[in-house]
């Protein structure tokens, strides 16, 4: 950091289980992706190629050594693993990732309807050779699952091998664990925490006010994702309290309206902090 503040929540360190951030890169170019590292680097932990932008990138493989340059590790969408499954072409898939020497894939079934138990397998198979991220939720706003069933299938993907489970919310924040207008739905994910590790889920959270929800509810170093490269600071500077989102959140506010409060003695006037 530049400069010292005090009473500020201390973040984990890199590598680190909890306080993970995941990246979306939506088709960067390579300057592009050199200009995001020169800030975001330090508080990236991992960046997703969206859905299938990988497929149409060009210059792929010298975007993915930047990336590499930088020690930030890279997986292709969900969304790619889908389209290669629909068209049963899991055995490409493989070769794909090894091709372009990829150390984590994600697994998901947000836009097929794919038996779980095959999931589970695919899965198995993958967390053999690269760490798996495996995605819970519908990309159908349309189709709402039941929190047992998440719950369940988070359980399940993670003991099948998957390092963290992720909980879908599209790139818009929209679906999954949010309702149409994006707010959070917070039955279900309190439902989630009581069964699942939080340090083992990754919420994707692409609006600020979505962010902000979680790391209220969870502290600092909770694990967010689908966050956009010019949002990585910005995202940052909420998770320490220095944004007016979670500006009291980790202050001692009985301090601080003890510090303000107007001196009877020397009549000197006081300052009343808001609480919140």
């Amino acid at each position: 950091m530049n400069y010292t503040l005090n009473n500020l929540p201390e973040r984990t360190a890199k590598p680190r289980e909890q306080g993970y951030t995941m990246v979306m890169d939506k088709g960067l170019s390579v300057r592009e992706v050199e200009d995001f590292l020169e800030v975001g680097a330090p508080y990236t932990d991992i960046v997703k190629l969206g859905w299938a932008t990988s497929f149409v990138t060009p210059n792929l493989k010298r975007k993915l050594a930047v990336y590499k340059e930088a020690g930030i590790p890279v997986y292709f969408g969900g969304t790619l693993f889908e389209a290669f499954i629909i068209r049963n072409q899991f055995d490409d898939y493989r070769r794909l990732l090894e091709e372009y020497g990829m150390d984590y894939a994600e697994v998901s079934d947000g836009s097929i309807d794919l038996n779980h138990d095959r999931k589970l397998d695919y899965i198995r198979t993958l967390s053999q050779h690269v760490n798996v991220l495996s995605e819970v939720g519908s990309k159908d706003a349309e189709k709402i699952i039941p929190p047992y069933k998440w719950i369940s299938q988070m359980k399940t993907e993670l003991e099948a091998g998957a390092i963290k489970v992720i909980g879908e919310a599209r790139e818009a924040g929209n679906v999954g664990l949010f309702r149409s207008t994006g707010e959070v739905r917070s039955g279900l994910v309190e439902e989630i925490l009581t069964q699942v590790p939080v340090e083992k889920i990754l919420w994707e959270a692409p609006q600020k006010s979505q962010q902000v929800w979680f790391i209220k509810m969870m502290g600092a170093n909770v694990n967010l994702g689908n966050i956009a490269p010019n949002e990585i600071v910005s995202l940052e500077t909420i998770r320490l309290g220095l944004r007016g989102d979670t500006f009291t959140q980790f202050l001692d506010m009985d301090a601080v309206d003890e510090m303000f409060k107007p001196e009877a003695k020397t009549g000197k006037p006081g300052t009343s902090m808001p609480r919140g």
